[in-house]
C-alpha cells in the first residue's frame, strides 16, 4: 500500500531501547521511510499508517486472523447491509482532553470526503451516500453540499450511516485509517493538525514531527480503550535507506525494523536468532502502466512485458526466494485467491512474449522506468526487468526514473509518470474488494484503465451479501483485468524484520495494522 532522499545515514542516536536510554525511560526506536502525512484522511502511505494507527482509535480495528472487531465503537450493525447503525463508546477523550463523540467521527468524514480539500483518502468514502454531491465528476463544478447526506448523528454516541448500496464488507472499512475522528481543534487548523495530529488512541505526539529525522510518540495518560500500551512511548525514525536502517538495527541504536533489505536477510536470520522476524504479508507488488500515454494502449504490448519478467528467477536473485510468485491479482491469504487465476501470462516465456510484443507493433523511445528509493530491491529487480526487456524484445532505449518515497505516491496520483511505474498494495483488511476496487476500479485506478463490465461486477460483488457468492463476481472482474493486464502482478511479500535485545512480544501484521507498537515491552 509507499523518504526525502538523505546525504547519507541520517545518524540519530537511539532514543529507546536500543541505547542506554531504553533501559531508563521505557521507550523504544522503530525505523521506516518519511510518511507523507500524518492526518489520517491525506495518505494511503504504510509509513503513515505506521505512526497514525498509534496516534487514533478508529470505531473497528482488525484482529490478528482479519476479523473485524470494535475498538472506539460499542457496536456496528445493519439489518440489510445499507444502513448501519453505529454505538460509540462513551468516555473516550482525545489527547486534548475534547470528549470523542459520534460527531467527531462524522466531521472527520466530511472533511475527507469533500472533494476541494484534496483529501488523499478522499474515494474510501464513495461508498457513503451523498459523496457524488461532494465530488462532482467536472473537476470545475461546484459542490452540491459540504456533508455526507449519509452521515446522521442520532444522539451524543450514535451514527446512522447509509450506503449507496449494500455493503456487507463495511465494517471492515472501518478499520481503514482514513475513517479516524478529528476533534474540533483539528477541524480549525488542518494544517497544524497534519504536522502534530491530536488523536484519540493510546499514544499522543510529544513535540512537533521533525521532517526526514523522526516522530516521537509518548504513551496517553488518558486512554480508556483496549490498547494500553505495554512501554512509555515510540519514536519512528525515519531512513531514506533500508540499509541504514539495518546497519542501525544490527548496531543497537534501533530497536524494531519491519523490513530487512533482501541481500541482508541470510546475515539477519544467523545474527537476530529468534528476533528475527517472519511471516507471511498481503503486501503485493505491481508493475503498472499509464494508459493514458497511447504508447501503452495495445493489451497485447502489456502482456508481452508480463512474460518477459522471470519472476521466480527475481525471487530467487533478489529477495532469496522468500517472496512469493505471483499467479493472481491477490496474494493467498486473502479470501478468493486462485491458484494460478493469471495463467500464462504470468508465466516466464520470452519466445511468446515476443510474439505478442511484435503483434502489438512494438515500441517506440524511450521506455522509462518509474520506483521509489524506499528499498534498494526496487532498483535491483527493475535492472533485470530492464536486462530482459533489452535480451528478449528489444527494447534498447530504457532509463530508470527513482523518486524520492515521500513524493512517489503524489506522482502518480498526478500522472506524471510517462513509462511504467512499480506499484504495490498492502492489504487494508481482508477482502478481494480491497484490492480489486481499489487498484482497478475506473473511478480509482492510476493507470487510466476503464472497464464497464469490470465495475458492474465489483458493484455487484459489493451488494451481495452471501460472502461465497460475492466472491465468485470478483473472480470474475479479476479476470477481466488479468486479459487486458494494465497493471503487471509481480510478487507478494513475505514478512523479513527484527528487533533488539532490548525490546520483546513484538508482532508485525499482515495488514494496515503493521506494528503493534502499544503491546511491545521494553526492557
Amino acid at each position: 500500500m509507499a523518504a526525502v532522499v538523505l546525504a547519507a545515514s541520517l545518524g540519530l542516536s537511539a532514543c529507546g531501547g536500543g541505547g542506554d536510554a531504553g533501559a531508563s525511560d521505557g521507550t523504544f526506536t522503530a525505523g521506516h521511510s518519511e510518511p507523507d502525512h500524518l492526518m489520517p484522511a491525506n495518505t494511503t502511505s504504510s509509513y503513515s499508517f505506521d505512526v497514525i494507527s498509534e496516534l487514533f482509535d478508529n470505531l473497528m480495528t482488525l484482529d490478528r486472523e482479519g476479523r473485524a472487531v470494535p475498538l472506539a465503537a460499542e457496536s456496528v450493525a445493519s439489518d440489510d447491509q445499507k444502513v448501519w447503525t453505529i454505538k460509540v463508546k462513551p468516555g473516550q477523550k482525545f489527547h486534548n482532553d475534547e470528549p470523542v463523540t459520534a460527531q467527531s467521527f462524522a466531521d472527520a468524514w466530511n472533511y475527507a470526503a469533500y472533494g476541494p480539500n484534496g483529501m488523499g483518502a478522499n474515494d474510501y468514502f464513495s461508498h457513503i451516500e451523498g459523496y457524488g454531491a461532494m465530488n462532482p465528476e467536472d473537476e470545475n463544478a461546484e459542490p452540491e453540499a459540504d456533508t455526507l447526506s449519509g452521515v446522521e448523528v442520532v444522539d451524543e454516541n450514535t451514527l446512522e450511516v447509509t450506503l449507496n448500496h449494500p455493503f456487507s464488507q463495511f465494517p471492515l472499512l472501518l478499520t481503514y485509517p482514513a475513517y479516524a475522528p478529528m476533534p474540533k481543534a483539528g477541524l480549525k487548523d488542518t494544517k497544524a493538525f497534519d504536522e502534530r495530529p491530536i488523536g484519540n488512541g493510546p499514544y499522543m505526539m510529544d513535540g512537533e514531527w521533525e521532517r526526514n529525522k523522526q516522530i516521537k510518540l509518548v504513551a496517553f495518560p488518558g486512554y480508556t480503550g483496549p490498547r494500553k500500551p505495554k512501554n512509555k512511548g515510540v519514536t519512528w525514525k525515519s531512513y531514506s535507506s533500508a540499509d541504514t536502517a539495518y546497519t542501525d538495527l544490527r548496531a543497537g541504536s534501533l530497536d524494531v525494523l519491519q523490513t530487512i533489505p533482501s541481500g541482508k536477510v541470510p546475515e539477519a536470520e544467523k545474527v537476530f536468532g529468534d528476533r528475527f522476524i517472519t511471516g507471511e504479508m498481503g503486501t503485493i507488488d505491481y508493475l503498472g502502466f499509464p494508459l493514458f500515454d497511447k504508447r501503452f494502449a495495445e493489451p497485447d504490448l502489456r502482456r508481452a512485458i508480463s512474460m518477459v519478467i522471470d519472476r521466480e528467477g527475481i525471487n530467487k536473485a533478489v529477495y532469496n526466494g522468500a517472496y512469493f510468485p505471483a499467479d493472481s491479482l491477490l496474494p493467498s491469504i486473502i479470501p478468493g485467491h486462485r491458484d494460478n487465476a493469471c495463467g500464462e501470462l504470468c508465466t516466464y516465456n520470452p519466445a511468446k512474449a515476443k510474439e505478442l510484443f511484435d503483434k502489438a507493433g512494438g515500441f517506440e523511445g524511450t521506455l522509462e522506468l518509474y520506483f521509489s528509493n524506499a528499498q534498494p530491491t526496487y532498483a535491483q529487480w527493475m535492472r533485470i526487468v530492464a536486462n530482459s526487456l533489452r535480451d528478449n524484445l528489444g527494447i534498447q532505449k530504457i532509463e530508470f526514473r527513482q523518486v524520492p518515497a515521500s513524493d512517489y505516491f503524489s506522482m502518480l496520483r498526478a500522472r506524471e509518470e510517462k513509462g511504467p511505474y512499480r506499484q504495490n498494495w498492502e492489504a487494508d483488511y481482508p477482502s478481494p474488494q480491497n484490492y480489486l476496487e481499489n487498484m482497478w476500479g475506473s473511478d480509482n485506478n492510476r493507470m487510466g484503465w476503464k472497464s464497464e463490465e469490470f465495475d458492474e461486477l465489483i458493484a455487484e460483488a459489493n451488494r451481495t451479501a452471501d460472502q461465497q457468492k460475492a466472491i465468485g463476481l470478483y473472480n470474475r472482474a479479476e479476470d477481466i483485468a488479468i486479459e487486458e493486464m494494465p497493471m503487471i502482478p509481480l510478487w507478494t511479500w513475505a514478512r523479513q524484520g527484527g528487533h533488539s535485545d532490548d525490546v520483546g512480544n513484538v508482532t508485525v501484521t499482515p495488514y494496515a495494522t503493521g506494528l503493534l507498537a502499544h503491546e511491545v515491552t521494553v526492557k
